[in-house]
C-alpha cells in the first residue's frame, strides 16, 4: 500500500483503494502532471473534445472503407478474391464478436492514441487466420531477440499471468517509430498541447460553476472590531451571494467597498485561446478543422476540396499502413494475393462534376454504360456494356477486344493457386515452429532435461496448430510433429548443432513438411 501511495503522490493523485494486481492500471503509462497542471494520459485525453473529434472521424473512417482481398491477373489488373480465406475475416467477420467495422474502428482508436495497435492471430476451420483478437496496447511489450531480426510480444493477461507470442501469432501496427518495433503515441509526445487543452476545459466548468462571474475583493476603510465581527460579515455575505443569491442587490456597510479583480474571459481571450488549441490538436493528428467542427476557413467553394485532401493526406496513409502490415502478417501467397481498401467512395465530387467526368469517359470509349451505373451504385441494363466514341475517330472495338456483353463468371481458384496457397501455409508452421524452438533453447539455458520437456509439451500443441492451418486431419499432422520431436531430441542427446538444424528448417522445412504429409514418411 505505501508503494501504491507513493506513485500517485507521484503523479499528482490522492490514493483511494489500491488496484487489483490484474487491473489495466499497472500497465498504462505512468505519465505525471504537464506544465499546466493536467495529467495526459491517452483516456484523459479522451476527455478533451478536439482529441476525441479527431479519434473519432479517423477511426470511423478507416473502419467504414470496404476492404477486400484481389488476387493478380495475368494480364496486369486484379479481380477480386473471395475464395481466399482471409476474405470473409477482414471484410466481414474478424472474430467471434466483433463485426469488421468495430474490429477496425478499435485498432485504429489503439492506433492514434498509442501508436501501436495488436491482434492476437489465431488458426481455426477458416485456415492459418480464422481469428483476430484484439489485445489493449498497454498490456503488450514487444521486443527484438538480440542477434536475430525476430520479434517477440510479452503479453499481460487479464488474470494476471504473461506469456509471449511469435510475430507469426501476432498482427501488429505501429505508427511512426524511431526503433522499428514500437510506434510512438501522439498523446505521449504531444501532451503538454493536449495538457492546455484540459486545463482551459477545467478552468471553463470552473468558470461557469461560479456562474461566469470573476472574484473580488471587500475593502474595510479601517477594521473590524474583532476577529468574529469578520467571520460573521464574511459569513452573511456567502450565504445573501452565492448559490441562487447570485446578483441579487448587494447592500455594504460601515464603508465597506467591492472591487472586482482578474481579467474577464474577452480581456485574457479565451475563447479564442481554447478555438486555437483545438486547431492545434487538430494539426497532431492530421486532420483538417472542419472535419471536427471548426468551419472559420470553410466555403462552399472550398469544403469539397477539403474533403479530398482529407482522403489523399489523412486517410490514405492510414489506409496503406493496414494494407502492408496486412499483405506481411496475414496473407498468404503475397505475390498472387493482396489487401486493399476502396477509398474511391471518399473522393466523389458532387454530381455536376461526377456526371460532367462520365459523360467524358463514355464519349472516349473506355467506359460503358454499366460501368457508370456501377459506380453510381445502380443495377445494369441490357444492352449497356457497349462501349462507344466518336464518329470522326478510330471505332471502340478496334481499340482493343471489347468486354463480352454477359459479366465474366465468378473467379475460382486453379490448381496451381490452391498448391501456392498449401505453400504459403507450410511456410507459416515452420516459422511457427522455428520460433517456439528457438524459445524453448533461449529459456533452456543448456539445461537439457528441461529443454527436452518443453520440446515435447510444445509438439504436442504445434499438432493441433498444423492440421489447422493445413486443414489436414489431426493424425497426420501428430505424425509430423512426432517425428521432428524425435529429430529434435535425438540431436540434444547426441549434442549435435541445434542452430543447424533449426537453420535448415527454415530454409527447406516447409517444402519437406508438404511432401511428408502427403506421403506420411519418418524423419
Amino acid at each position: 500500500m505505501a508503494l501504491w501511495r507513493s506513485i500517485l503522490n507521484r503523479i499528482g493523485l490522492r490514493a483511494q483503494e489500491a488496484p487489483a494486481p490484474d487491473d489495466d492500471f499497472w500497465y498504462g503509462p505512468a505519465m505525471g502532471p504537464t506544465a499546466s497542471g493536467a495529467r495526459v494520459t491517452p483516456d484523459t485525453a479522451l476527455q478533451l473534445t478536439a482529441v476525441f473529434a479527431c479519434v473519432r472521424v479517423l477511426s470511423e473512417t478507416i473502419a467504414s472503407l470496404p476492404l477486400f482481398i484481389y488476387r493478380w491477373r495475368s494480364d496486369g489488373g486484379k479481380e477480386r478474391a473471395p475464395y481466399n480465406p482471409l476474405y470473409e475475416v477482414l471484410h466481414s467477420r474478424p472474430n467471434q464478436w466483433q463485426t469488421s467495422f468495430e474490429f477496425r474502428e478499435m485498432m485504429q482508436g489503439h492506433l492514434e492514441l498509442r501508436g501501436n495497435a495488436y491482434a492476437r492471430i489465431v488458426s481455426g476451420p477458416r485456415g492459418a487466420v480464422d481469428q483476430l483478437i484484439p489485445l489493449h496496447p498497454d498490456r503488450v511489450t514487444p521486443r527484438r531477440i538480440l542477434g536475430t531480426q525476430r520479434i517477440l510480444y510479452k503479453v499481460n493477461w487479464e488474470g494476471g499471468t504473461t506469456s509471449e507470442l511469435t510475430q507469426e501469432e501476432m498482427f501488429h501496427l505501429r505508427g511512426f517509430s524511431l526503433d522499428g518495433v514500437t510506434g510512438l503515441s501522439p498523446v505521449a509526445l504531444e501532451r503538454e498541447a493536449i495538457g492546455v487543452g484540459l486545463s482551459a476545459q477545467e478552468y471553463a466548468g470552473r468558470f461557469f460553476a461560479n456562474d461566469a462571474t470573476p472574484s473580488g475583493l471587500l475593502k474595510h476603510p479601517a477594521h473590524f472590531d474583532s476577529e468574529e465581527a469578520e467571520k460573521r460579515f464574511l459569513k452573511s455575505w456567502q450565504a445573501a451571494h452565492s448559490g441562487s443569491n447570485r446578483h441579487k442587490t448587494a447592500m455594504l456597510e460601515d464603508g465597506i467597498t467591492y472591487e472586482a479583480i482578474g481579467l474577464t474571459n474577452r480581456d485574457s481571450q479565451f475563447l479564442e485561446s481554447r478555438k486555437y488549441q483545438a486547431e492545434d490538436i487538430a494539426r497532431i493528428f492530421r486532420v483538417p478543422p472542419h472535419k471536427i467542427g471548426i468551419l472559420d476557413r470553410a466555403t462552399n467553394n472550398n469544403i469539397e476540396h477539403q474533403g479530398i485532401e482529407f482522403v489523399t493526406d489523412s486517410i490514405v496513409p492510414r489506409a496503406r499502413r493496414w494494407e502492408q502490415r496486412i499483405n506481411a502478417d496475414l496473407i498468404l501467397a503475397p505475390e498472387t494475393y493482396f489487401a486493399e481498401f476502396l477509398v474511391d467512395g471518399l473522393l466523389r465530387g458532387d454530381i455536376a462534376s461526377r456526371y460532367a467526368a462520365y459523360a467524358t469517359a463514355r464519349q472516349n470509349g473506355w467506359l460503358n454504360a454499366n460501368e457508370i451505373r456501377k459506380l453510381e451504385n445502380m443495377n445494369p441494363y441490357e444492352g449497356g456494356d457497349t462501349y462507344w466514341a466518336p464518329v470522326n475517330m478510330v471505332p471502340a472495338e478496334q481499340l482493343g477486344k471489347v468486354p463480352p456483353s454477359t459479366p465474366p463468371p465468378a473467379a475460382k481458384a486453379t490448381t496451381a493457386q490452391v498448391e501456392m496457397i498449401v505453400e504459403a501455409a507450410a511456410e507459416r508452421v515452420i516459422r511457427k515452429e522455428v520460433g517456439g524452438l528457438r524459445k524453448i533453447v533461449e529459456r533452456a539455458d543448456g539445461n537439457q532435461e528441461a529443454a527436452k520437456a518443453e520440446i515435447e509439451k510444445f509438439y504436442a500443441e504445434h499438432a493441433r496448430f498444423v492440421a489447422s492451418v493445413l486443414g489436414i486431419p489431426q493424425e497426420r499432422a501428430e505424425s509430423y510433429c512426432r517425428g521432428n520431436a524425435a529429430c529434435f531430441l535425438t540431436a540434444l542427446e547426441k549434442d549435435l548443432d541445434f542452430g543447424e538444424m533449426l537453420a535448415w528448417l527454415e530454409s527447406k522445412g516447409s517444402g519437406e513438411l508438404v511432401s511428408r504429409i502427403r506421403e506420411l514418411s519418418p524423419c
